[in-house]
């Protein structure tokens, strides 16, 4: 009777765990330039449509495991999970990729980026 009490909490404690995480993956779409920004300090941001966004926005972060290349429009599909405790000069999220679905080139101009 113990075993089954023990098995069953903890069943109900994977559940409740995946029920709590803090992440999800959204659908970005990837610009094929990047523009100059200030983070920390002076730095490159990608520019993304995140979701079903219309316009771009600057990307201060970086994703994990994908290597961004000049000239290439990319959608990708990113896992995003909140940071406990995250320093203080540093993002609160952390961005990875879960699968890269296109990579088409591009040769355009920066497109125009909402700054707000």
């Amino acid at each position: 009777m113990k075993k089954i009490i023990l098995i069953t909490l903890f069943i109900v404690s994977l559940f409740t765990w995946g029920c709590n995480s803090s992440s999800n993956i959204t659908r970005y779409v990837v610009a094929s330039t990047c523009v100059d920004c200030i983070g920390v300090g002076p730095q490159k941001c990608m520019l993304i449509k995140k979701g079903d966004a219309q316009n771009w926005s600057m990307f201060y972060s970086k994703i994990n495991g994908f290597d961004y290349e000049p000239g290439y429009e990319y959608v990708l599909d990113v896992k995003e999970e909140r940071i406990e405790n995250p320093p203080a000069d540093g993002s609160s999220v952390s961005y990875t990729l879960v699968k890269q679905i296109s990579k088409i080139a591009k040769t355009a101009e920066p497109p125009h980026v909402d700054t707000e």
